[in-house]
């Protein structure tokens, strides 16, 4: 791969000694791990978004409320939001099952739900049969006084017969002594597609706002403490600029961070400049490859 910075090429490269302690760019930089990993509950970073969208999470299990939907840009974090709240409500005891919908079909969403919940299900079960041991587990989560929650991720690309299975599944077990509470997340400019009976029974909406600043300096701070390295690696211009161009949205923060870090390295700079940032976005389109989380 090769990368222009100040009409230079770039060309990363590594020698013998570099290769057996990582990557280049981390060791030059110092660093013992990749800064910047994306997905798992392990790199979850605290930002007052995200804490507030917990917050919020919880709230709805909390009051006992039927719906919620979680909103976002790609790339926002709703997913890694969804991965924390599964964990934190597992370790107190509520039952919880975390299902991406994109490409599955209503038989299989069933069973992963049912699977999610801790059911052993019977692989020759057709759905009749799975929707009756769903609510054997929700009546006992009445029964106990225990919630049971589905977060439902991507919801906006779930097929149509998928949202109807949805629609049926939030009208299960109308009483207030019910603890089921379904969780839907979907792109802020897509959840539409979730349809007006579906939306018409949320009752609260969480929305993923861009960071500011302060986050996106506080982010890039914690990273490389994280991966070993106690000083920045970026310029405030440099920082700015991320920001800037990136438009708070972590996802992005964190490939444009990544990658100008390896750009700068290649050109032995002390620091990660703004004249680097810029060059790493525009030749790279690293806006388009950003992993959406």
């Amino acid at each position: 791969m090769v990368m222009k910075v100040r009409n230079r090429p770039i060309v990363p490269r590594t020698s013998r000694r570099a290769t057996e302690k990582g990557p280049m760019y981390e060791v030059y930089w110092g660093l013992r791990t990749p800064p910047f990993r994306q997905g798992g509950v392990e790199n979850y970073v605290s930002s007052p978004v995200h804490d507030e969208a917990l917050a919020r999470l919880h709230y709805l299990v909390e009051a006992n409320h039927r719906l919620g939907l979680l909103l976002g840009a790609p790339a926002s974090g709703k997913s890694l939001v969804l991965d924390v709240a599964a964990q934190q409500w597992r370790g107190v005891g509520a039952t919880v099952a975390n299902v991406n919908l994109v490409a599955r079909d209503a038989r299989e969403t069933l069973w992963s739900l049912a699977s999610g919940w801790g059911l052993d299900l019977d692989v020759r079960m057709g759905q009749f049969d799975i929707w009756r041991a769903i609510s054997d587990r929700l009546a006992e989560g009445r029964w106990q006084q225990v919630p049971v929650i589905a977060l439902l991720d991507d919801a906006d690309r779930a097929s149509s017969d998928v949202l109807d299975l949805v629609l049926r599944l939030a009208h299960c077990e109308p009483t207030a002594a019910s603890r089921l509470t379904v969780v839907l997340a979907a792109q802020t400019d897509r959840f539409s597609e979730l349809g007006r009976r579906l939306l018409g029974l949320v009752e609260l909406r969480i929305d993923l706002a861009a960071w500011d600043l302060t986050d996106t300096h506080n982010y890039l701070t914690h990273c490389l403490a994280q991966a070993g390295r106690p000083q920045s690696a970026f310029a405030e211009d440099a920082v700015m600029r991320i920001h800037e161009l990136s438009e708070g949205i972590v996802g992005r923060i964190a490939r444009l961070a990544e990658l100008s870090l390896l750009a700068a390295a290649g050109s032995q700079l002390s620091l990660v400049d703004a004249h680097t940032v810029e060059a790493v976005y525009g030749e790279l389109g690293v806006m388009e490859t950003a992993v959406a989380v």
